[in-house]
């Protein structure tokens, strides 16, 4: 080599210093020689680069050695492969764990999964409306001086949705007036369809941008117009061409189909509506409405709102902040003003998960149990992890010469940990085929208990991405642990025979099982707390007897003036105790309003009371209670100017005696006398206190809603069939559908039935993979103390006592979850009874119960394996000592 050709000095120096000793000379003398080559080729600057990056990538441990592992062999697919065979093998030769293993995260990850779609469905609610983020509905707070609490409601009056309209365009786009939805019957011919229907006003179908598949977003402009859902279409006209045909709404109001949209998917709040009409065609075809579209007094209508492309929910919130002021008459806002009322735009995104109101302002609502369900799902996964991980440390001894003769040939850590991994993701992924299987088979069922139309995401790119995410997290968390336990045993030890897992090893599989029990009896004490909170409800007086009642709606006009005919053909029936009229039904409220005053009343004082009309024997057919004055009477024609208080209403007005007293209009129009008061009746929420009601008598019976008492020594089997004969009888035309009373009443609890039913499965199913787990473990620590089995039972040692040695470990641990559990259910419990005025209290039983049933269900898990292993012939178990 030329003497002027020299690499740099510094580099040939950490080579010689750095460079593995056994082949140090032999790389020098070949980079030097590549080093000459280069200076003749790339010439010596670039040379001398290339030297010194040559020479740093031949350092340790940088440098590629014969006897090493690369680390991208580690990761080969040949190395892979190897992995997930041994793996393989491994499961088939421990068939019985490998079975609780997967059988138990398959659980817990269907489990996880589906409340993952039931909850990706609540998150998604009211999202197929493209402009969900800028509609609302606007709210009225309004704060009652005499109780200081503030009240938010959706109903509004006719003249506000006019303001709205003319003063408030540069906020919205659009706004809205409408009637709520309602059921209604559609007649085609000799063809009746019951249908939930809008009115509502024109620009609902692009506000909600509806798939139109026949007309446009134009189709309601038309007065005498009605849209129909595709469904509704097709039971209708079947596949005839619906457009411009004509239909009757309750027998009485005439319009043309003119458009047909896509079903709205159920989890939209418009999902029931399965046709929309003209708000112009409601107020026309209803007197008491035309006589309303001026008055303030009148809150029964809903108003929804767009907001303008540059305009913020907040800019159009502070916006409101001055409208009662602005735009009401002046005795009007004078009658409200101490209320400090108030404008709110509940916005669309909101209105299924903030349904809760405190101070008028949504708090909370289902996002609760959103919540809720989501830390459930993964809780149950944790729970089925756990048990892998028990499992697999508890088997440690049984794989420790594995290990140590694997180190001993020459593996690295990571290598053993990889080995480890690939068990794990087997198992995860033969868990996952399973789990999908699991929720295809229980997804109708799911969908019957949730109320929900779910369907299985198989064509969804996402919710595979989604999967592949969670089949990882999932072998990430069930397998860390073993494979860092079991890969750092120490070869030496367990070739030696020396190896012992050491009296702390046990400690966090004992952990990972108060863990996985706190959790199980937290969500056992959960379920328990909500269907005493229901029972609680249930069990609520409810101001009359709702046995034996049915009621009946009235739209058609054929009806009109039959009522006392009807009363006399149906108790000549001798199914029908009593027949009365109302102009709301039993279990809600349709009307409400203010304006009144009475003896005693200060200005400032709030007038808002539920209305109701009915007929004299409308006391008599539900069974109210008269705590004092009297009923009305049909002989007294003063009546009609009569007024019956519940007595929410008696007290708020304050009046020691109010009977004979009188309730007027602020305007002095119309004056009541107080005649009775009666038991107040839970007509509206369960949980919530009773509003104040003023019950008028319907002097005129005009009310469109029938209640019937069936005698009770008829039944409802012989009673219907009669009933409906006189109905057909008198009017043909109409259809008979009736509701059960009782029925729509337990209505009610339904969310919160659904919700208990929801949490009672899913402790069920924690209980069985716990359970699973703890099988596992007994069984295992039973093939541990085979031998110590043995030798006492030789000693004398009875199946009792050897039961008692084998599962005290278990209970004990179960009692330590009891402690732990208890005082954490208890606080999240509280919490959540706080949404209710009307609650019950939390029973020291409940903990009692809840403990009991997880010692039991853990002595019975533990029982199996303690006797079996208790009966063993000790012969067999010391035959090799």
């Amino acid at each position: 080599m030329n003497p002027q050709i020299k690499p740099p000095r510094w580099a040939t120096k950490l080579l010689s210093w750095w460079a593995n000793p056994n082949t140090r000379e032999e790389v020098q003398g070949d980079l030097l020689e590549l080093y000459v080559y280069w200076v003749q080729t790339i010439g010596k600057r670039k040379a001398d680069w290339r030297y010194a990056l040559s020479a740093l990538k031949l350092l340790r441990p940088l440098a590629k050695r014969k006897n090493d592992y690369p680390t991208t062999y580690l990761f080969s697919p040949n190395m892979i492969r190897n992995y997930f065979k041994i793996a393989f093998r491994n499961l088939l030769k421990h068939k019985g764990y490998s079975f609780i293993n997967i059988f138990g995260l398959a659980t817990g990850m269907a489990v996880a999964m589906l409340i993952g779609l039931w909850v990706w469905d609540e998150l998604n609610f009211n999202k197929y409306h493209k402009n969900y983020e800028r509609i609302g509905q606007i709210r009225s707070i309004y704060t009652e001086p005499t109780t200081g609490v503030s009240e938010g409601s959706p109903f509004m009056q006719i003249p506000m949705g006019t303001a709205l309209k003319e003063n408030y365009n540069h906020l919205f786009k659009k706004v809205l007036i409408s009637w709520g939805v309602g059921e209604y019957t559609l007649k085609l011919d000799e063809k009746n369809l019951n249908r939930r229907g809008h009115f509502v006003e024109p620009g609902i179908l692009e506000m909600l941008s509806l798939k139109m598949l026949k007309g446009s977003y134009e189709s309601l402009k038309d007065p005498y117009s009605i849209v129909l859902s595709k469904s509704s279409a097709e039971a209708l006209f079947g596949s005839a061409d619906p457009i411009n045909q004509p239909l009757k709404i309750d027998n009485k109001i005439d319009v043309k189909v003119t458009g047909v949209y896509e079903d709205i998917p159920k989890n939209s709040r418009f999902g029931e509506v399965q046709f929309f009409s003209p708000w112009d065609l409601w107020v026309s075809s209803n007197e008491w409405v035309k006589a309303n579209v001026n008055s303030w007094n009148n809150t029964s209508f809903g108003i929804y709102v767009e907001l303008q492309p540059t305009v913020s929910l907040e800019t159009a919130q502070a916006g409101l902040n001055d409208f009662y002021a602005k735009n009401t008459p002046k005795d009007f806002f004078k009658l409200i003003e101490s209320g400090k009322p108030q404008l709110f735009v509940h916005p669309m995104d909101q209105w299924h998960l903030y349904s809760d109101f405190t101070d008028g302002r949504p708090t909370g609502g289902r996002i609760t149990f959103v919540w809720l369900f989501g830390i459930i799902g993964a809780f149950v996964l944790l729970l089925a992890s756990i048990n892998f991980m028990n499992l697999s440390t508890a088997r440690s001894e049984k794989r420790a010469k594995e290990v140590g003769i694997r180190k001993a040939v020459g593996s690295l850590r990571t290598q053993l940990i990889g080995q480890f991994f690939s068990e794990s993701f087997l198992v995860v992924i033969l868990a996952f085929f399973i789990s999908c299987l699991f929720i295809v088979i229980s997804l109708s069922w799911f969908n019957g208990l949730a109320d929900k139309a779910i369907a299985f995401p198989f064509t969804d790119l996402y919710f595979w991405a989604s999967s592949l995410a969670f089949i990882s997290l999932t072998a990430i968390l069930t397998g860390i642990y073993p494979a860092l336990y079991l890969s750092s045993f120490q070869p030496l030890k367990v070739l030696k025979g020396t190896f012992k897992a050491g009296r702390f090893a046990a400690v966090p599989r004992k952990a990972l099982v108060v863990v996985q029990f706190t959790v199980s009896v937290m969500m056992i004490i959960g379920t328990m707390v909500v269907y005493q909170q229901i029972q609680y409800a249930k069990n609520r007086p409810v101001g009359y007897n709702k046995e034996g009642l049915i009621t009946l709606n009235l739209n058609d006009p054929n009806y009109e003036g039959k009522f006392d005919l009807l009363k006399s053909e149906l108790m000549n029936s001798g199914a029908v105790a009593n027949v009365a009229l109302s102009n709301s039904p039993l279990t809600a409220i349709s009307n409400s309003g203010g304006g009144y005053t009475w003896k005693g009343k200060a200005p400032e004082t709030p007038s808002g009371f539920n209305k109701v009309k009915v007929t004299a024997d409308f006391g008599k057919t539900i069974d109210w209670k008269i705590i004092a004055g009297r009923d009305f009477l049909n002989d007294y024609k003063t009546d009609s100017a009569g007024i019956i208080l519940n007595e929410a209403a008696a007290k708020y007005i304050g009046l020691d005696n109010p009977i004979g007293e009188y309730i007027k209009t602020e305007d002095g129009r119309f004056t009541w006398q107080i005649v009775g008061v009666t038991k107040d009746m839970v007509i509206q929420s369960p949980y919530e206190p009773i509003s104040g009601t003023f019950y008028f008598l319907d002097f005129n019976k005009a009310s469109n809603q029938m209640t019937i008492r069936i005698k009770s020594t008829v039944g409802f089997a012989n009673a219907l069939p009669k009933i409906e004969a006189v109905f057909k009888k008198l009017v043909p035309s109409a259809s008979f559908d009736y509701k059960f009373v009782d029925e729509e009443y337990a209505n009610k609890f339904s969310q919160e039935q659904r919700i208990g039913t929801l949490a009672t499965v899913f402790a069920i199913l924690a209980i069985f993979i716990s359970c699973l787990g703890l099988f596992g473990l007994a069984s295992f620590v039973a093939e541990q103390r085979t031998k110590e089995i043995g030798v006492r039972k030789v000693l004398g040692a009875s199946v009792t006592n050897l039961w008692q040695l084998l599962s005290k470990d278990f209970v004990v641990l179960v009692i330590i979850s009891c402690f732990i559990a208890a005082p954490i259910a208890y606080y999240f419990m509280s919490e959540w009874l706080q949404k209710y005025t009307y609650r019950t209290e939390i029973s020291w039983w409940v903990f009692a119960a809840a403990g009991v049933g997880a010692l039991s269900i853990t002595l019975l898990t533990v029982s199996f394996q303690a006797i079996k292993a208790a009966l063993m012939n000790p012969v067999k178990s010391l035959r090799s000592e």
